[in-house]
């Protein structure tokens, strides 16, 4: 090792060009990391959205988007939840027995629901993946039978599901809307695509 000083404008010259190297550097491995996080796309095509539902009232309907799915958040009303024990014998599973879209154990009850009042569905017809459309007058109508106590229908083949999304006999879908995993953060706010806290 010599002891011959070094000059100081070279010094200079090697920390500022050591300084610009360590800057270059994390400027082209930032970019490069940062593409194996997931986008802001792909993070909300799988997040679990939390939605406000202080707003809603008796016989309203909100829809929000869950992984690229139409949610429906629908308070129903006293006489919509009274309807549902009248037609049970027309339905093709009033017990959400079918597996192929499980019903999460909270939601296998009558009301498919956590809380009586509020119906969480994902609003795909389970034939072909139409979206079903709102019919929540009673009584006779174009496409309905006379009886009909309220629901959902399918433009497309003509499936019909109760306000419970529970589809009736003898119909082309072959099974009741889904219930998508959900939970309550408050009496007001819902968390659609979790049901339990990490």
């Amino acid at each position: 090792m010599s002891d011959t000083p070094v000059d100081s404008s070279k010094r200079t010259w090697l920390i500022a060009s050591g300084c610009a190297g360590a800057v270059g550097g994390a400027a082209v491995a930032i970019p490069f990391v940062s593409t194996f996080q997931p986008s802001e796309k792909a993070k909300a095509a799988g997040a679990a959205v939390e939605v406000d539902i202080s707003a809603l009232k008796p016989g309203e309907k909100l829809t929000v988007e869950w992984r690229g799915k139409p949610v429906w958040i629908m308070k129903r009303t006293p006489e919509q939840l009274e309807s549902l024990k009248k037609i049970e014998g027309q339905l093709a599973d009033p017990s959400s027995d079918r597996n192929a879209y499980p019903t999460p154990a909270y939601a296998k009850n009558q009301y498919r629901s956590i809380k009586p009042e509020v119906f969480v569905a994902v609003g795909i017809c389970t034939h072909l993946g139409c979206s079903p459309s709102d019919k929540f007058q009673t009584g006779a109508q174009a496409s309905l039978p006379d009886d009909w106590q309220g629901g959902f229908l399918c433009p497309c083949h003509g499936s019909t599901f109760d306000m419970a999304g529970r589809v009736f006999k003898n119909k082309p879908a072959p099974d009741n809307l889904e219930v998508p995993a959900h939970m309550y953060l408050s009496d007001s706010k819902l968390l659609i695509g979790e049901d339990k806290k990490a």
